[in-house]
């Protein structure tokens, strides 16, 4: 498939899309780093924020002051691997490592927003909203209709300045209106809830270097994520279960969200949890109802109560597995 996805789940957005053979558009960072050698600097994070002069440094350096928030400074799985608050020198001391960087926290709305570069000048983009939950996850996102006009003028400045040469998606990351990090790829979560021919659009982007996509009125939509205990035994629900899923009124899409033939631990996942399925759909209701059937469908009932719970479950937890329901 040109469009390189990684994720067999996410296959379903573009096995429809027509993509010359010589047209590699990549939606992991892996990849993107691989297609992007003079662009791939982006991925490390420390000099992503380091461009906006915001107080940062390697952990070689002391903070001067706390709380920080602390990651490390090249991640190509994603997932918040590895990030968290350092609130003192004692919590520094136990998690200094030489891979890391820290940085001033930021406050805000954590938006990820895509856009469609050529040759460093912006010609679409749509944000999406991030509603945390606990240990580095996401409850839900909202694909927002509107603009951000402060947030876009601060991107395309940024944009210009760094990568003036770059032609192709790039995803950045914000919050509180400063570049977190930046994707050379589209973001593949949710492609199907940005309009019919975006991917048409994608596919000539990187074919002929120009931006055509003709849209609709926007209007809101939802990914909802499933996240459960780390360390229970998840196995995929049935061919029929997973259909049923997809029928339901209002949802465009659905992802059980972890590979059949890897153990689960070989999974990238945040501190806060293991994400099983994520929902996208039209309203948040009916992605919010399918959640709690899929949910219950998974054993995990307590869901809610674990997400509230710092720390959440390990593998000693009793919440049985998932099982092929037909």
């Amino acid at each position: 498939m040109p469009i390189i996805e990684a994720d067999p789940w996410r296959a379903q957005y573009f096995e429809g899309v027509a993509c010359p053979p010589e047209v590699q558009i990549p939606t992991d960072d892996v990849t993107a780093f691989k297609l992007n050698p003079r662009h791939r600097w982006v991925y490390d994070k420390l000099q992503v924020v380091q461009s906006q002069g915001l107080l940062c440094a390697t952990h070689d350096v002391s903070p001067f002051a706390y709380p920080v928030f602390s990651k490390p400074a090249t991640n190509l799985r994603g997932m918040g691997q590895g990030s968290r608050v350092l609130r003192n020198r004692h919590e520094f001391a136990k998690h200094r490592n030489g891979a890391d960087f820290w940085m001033e926290v930021l406050t805000g709305p954590h938006i990820s927003t895509d856009w469609a570069v050529v040759r460093g000048e912006t010609h679409w983009c749509r944000h999406t909203q991030g509603i945390p939950g606990p240990g580095g996850t996401f409850d839900y996102w909202i694909i927002e209709p509107g603009s951000r006009p402060t947030l876009e003028d601060y991107s395309r400045d940024w944009i210009r300045r760094h990568l003036p040469d770059y032609t192709g998606m790039l995803n950045i990351e914000t919050i509180g209106g400063y570049i977190i990090e930046a994707h050379l790829r589209l973001t593949d979560q949710w492609p199907d809830l940005y309009g019919r021919g975006w991917l048409d659009a994608v596919v000539r982007l990187y074919q002929e270097h120009r931006w055509a996509f003709s849209e609709g009125i926007r209007t809101e939509a939802y990914s909802v994520v499933l996240f459960g205990p780390h360390g229970v035994p998840y196995i995929h629900p049935s061919a029929a279960r997973e259909a049923a899923y997809r029928d339901t009124r209002g949802v465009s899409s659905v992802q059980i969200t972890f590979h059949r033939d890897r153990p689960l631990g070989a999974h990238a996942m945040p501190p806060g949890g293991f994400r099983v399925a994520i929902i996208n759909c039209q309203t948040l209701a009916a992605g919010l109802r399918l959640r709690s059937t899929i949910e219950r469908d998974f054993g995990l009932q307590d869901l809610r109560r674990f997400g509230r719970v710092a720390g959440n479950a390990h593998a000693g937890n009793t919440l049985r597995p998932a099982f092929a329901l037909s």
